[in-house]
């Protein structure tokens, strides 16, 4: 499939300002539903009327747009993207969430440091919020800038092109920051000292206003988390851990306890990190939420389902009677045996059980691997658990509640 050549929107920033004109929304909007087999046919089209770089640009914005349709739902349609925007914005009802917070705390004016598109200012703006949003990058700039007037916000976003490191915050009572962590060479930075800006200049940038969020990678170590932090906080998305959080001000320095919270309903569980009871095998078996085994909360849910884990180092929980949580999604156990696949193939297929969906905590096999020694065949499914209870490889055949 022949695909058209777009320029390359960090080095040609004339092509996005010429997509603001008239003539750039008409063709925006008549590209709008374009798919990848009819791109060709489309730009041959129109550029007979057009001017081939400003078709090229609509053509690639398109693509971006669909694209970011999955962060940004409808919105996506009247908003401006770059390729590392769309990978690198924060999904849409976690911005909201993030504001919502904010706004909670009486913010009325947020330093959105490192604002890239502008997705995290336009969910401040929508929470009222008054935004100074800062980038070095003259196309994000712009592209932000762009959004903000087409979602009619422009009046509570003031796009400001400027190093983070030198921009003044005096007027703000908060400030967001939300560092790049990929190479300029592809692929992800984890050390929190090798984001851009580093976090302990954010840390520092936190010092200068009552409150601040500092965005990390979901995986940040805990020796990581700074002593000024009031908080550290997990979000997920339908079952996705999406962000951890480093909130400051919204608590008592140093204690930094752990929040989980589950996204799009809201549901969040917050203390600090302990041990959770381990006992044996029950009736039912629950998968805690990502965003709760990062906060290191699993004590808490089973405090809450009255559960206790198969492991001490494994995030399973177990109970006798079913319950109801949503942190955690739970099955019914209707075998418990040692591992082996001869034994687990013989079992699928006295049951019938053709589609076999297979988990793993603390096993060396691979789902895929396992599955193709299965064969599974027959009407039914399972859900088949590799795990450790206590130091014994065991299989876990259960169906979900």
């Amino acid at each position: 499939m022949t695909r058209v050549a777009a320029p390359d929107p960090d080095t040609d920033p004339d092509a996005f300002e010429a997509l603001l004109s008239e003539r750039g929304e008409r063709l925006m909007t008549e590209l709008r539903d374009i798919t990848p087999d009819r791109e060709l046919a489309a730009a041959t089209r129109l550029r007979r009327d057009h001017p081939p770089e400003l078709v090229s640009a609509a053509l690639a914005q398109a693509r971006l747009r669909q694209r970011a349709a999955a962060k940004f739902g409808a919105d996506a349609e009247r908003m401006f993207f770059t390729p590392d925007g769309v990978e690198q914005a924060t999904r849409a009802p976690v911005a909201a969430w993030r504001a919502r917070r904010f706004a909670e705390l009486g913010v009325r004016r947020v330093a959105d440091l490192c604002c890239g598109i502008g997705g995290d200012a336009i969910a401040l703006a929508r929470a009222g919020i008054s935004v100074l949003a800062v980038d070095r990058s003259p196309l994000a700039c712009a592209v932000a800038e762009a959004n903000a007037a087409a979602l009619g916000l422009a009046d509570l976003v003031t796009v400001r092109r400027a190093a983070v490191e030198d921009t003044e915050v005096a007027g703000c009572d908060a400030v967001f920051v939300d560092p790049a962590r990929r190479r300029v060479t592809g692929g992800r930075v984890f050390a929190p000292e090798a984001y851009s800006p580093p976090l302990s200049w954010a840390v520092e940038a936190a010092g200068r206003v009552p409150y601040a969020a500092l965005k990390v990678a979901p995986g940040v170590p805990d020796e990581a988390i700074p002593p000024a932090a009031s908080e550290a906080e997990w979000v997920s998305h339908r079952g996705e851990v999406k962000e951890a959080v480093l909130w400051f001000g919204t608590g008592d320095a140093g204690a930094a306890p752990r929040r989980a919270t589950l996204l799009p309903g809201g549901d969040t569980v917050a203390g600090p990190a302990r041990p959770a009871p381990v006992g044996p095998v029950g009736r039912h078996l629950y998968e805690p939420d990502g965003a709760v085994i990062r906060a290191h909360l699993i004590a808490d849910v089973a405090e809450r389902i009255g559960g206790r884990l198969l492991d001490p180092s494994i995030a399973y929980l177990t109970t006798d009677e079913p319950r109801t949580t949503p942190f955690a999604t739970g099955y019914e156990i209707t075998d418990v045996l040692p591992f082996g696949v001869k034994r687990l193939r013989a079992l699928l297929r006295e049951r019938g059980v053709g589609r076999v969906t297979v988990k793993k905590r603390g096993f060396a096999v691979t789902p895929e691997e396992l599955l193709r020694q299965l064969k599974p065949r027959g009407p039914g499914a399972a859900t088949v658990f590799l795990t450790r209870v206590g130091k014994v490889p065991t299989m876990l055949l259960g169906r979900r509640h």
